[in-house]
């Protein structure tokens, strides 16, 4: 049997232990564009904004030894894409979006963006039902998990930022990465990577990585290349 629109707006609000005063700012928070011209790209922007400084103020205080450097590398590790689409997973927000036909046809309830970006959505969405207190505390619980899994080694810089900088130091082309293959359904998706490096002698170096998201695949692909290029002698 089909739940009232209603009540399944009220098994989601459980979800995320948050109560609309105005449950049309949750509505509109799972309206996809597809659905319409009123959707939630506009609560998506707001959410993004609040995350970034609750996230961010979080870490400044949890945090007060390291630099404006490392700080900006935790907020990034939280905000990020895949942690968002994570939060969404583990409340089954893929259930109740709202998608239009098309959309809905090609798989959109499991596609990582949208479910990222309706979590932002929803962020937004609370704040201007209650402001800045209540989507903070939402926010806080939400990603409370993930807050207690950071540690100092995350703050370390990712292996493509390392890579960059290291041939940048030596004067050399930034690294190239280009998806080779993608496969599987578009919500189990696979991305084979290539990253490519051409030194001062013109000679091209080539590492190459499978994972779940392009993200990890150039990731990893940049890890390889970090390691080939210290057998060089390029560090």
């Amino acid at each position: 049997m089909v739940l009232h629109v209603t009540n399944r707006l009220s098994i989601l609000e459980t979800k995320i232990n948050y109560t609309f005063s105005n449950q049309q700012h949750l509505t509109l928070a799972l309206s996809h564009r597809s659905s319409g011209s009123i959707n939630n790209e506009r609560l998506e922007f707001l959410g993004d904004s609040i995350l970034g400084f609750v996230i961010a103020n979080e870490l400044y205080q949890n945090f007060p030894k390291i630099s404006e450097g490392e700080l900006s590398r935790l907020r990034a590790r939280i905000v990020k894409g895949t942690t968002l689409t994570e939060v969404a997973l583990e409340l089954g927000l893929g259930e109740y979006v709202l998608l239009g036909p098309g959309e809905k046809k090609s798989g959109g309830h499991n596609r990582d963006s949208i479910l990222a970006d309706t979590v932002e959505a929803i962020i937004g969405a609370i704040y201007l039902d209650a402001g800045i207190d209540a989507a903070s505390s939402a926010i806080l619980r939400l990603f409370s998990t993930k807050l207690k899994e950071l540690t100092l080694e995350d703050a370390k810089k990712d292996p493509k930022t390392q890579l960059q900088e290291l041939l940048q130091g030596r004067k050399l082309e930034v690294p190239e990465y280009h998806i080779l293959e993608t496969l599987g359904a578009a919500h189990n998706q696979t991305f084979k990577v290539r990253c490519d490096v051409v030194l001062k002698d013109d000679s091209l170096l080539e590492t190459q990585a499978v994972a779940s998201s392009r993200r990890k695949s150039e990731q990893q692909s940049a890890q390889q290349m970090l390691e080939k290029l210290l057998e060089r002698g390029i560090k």
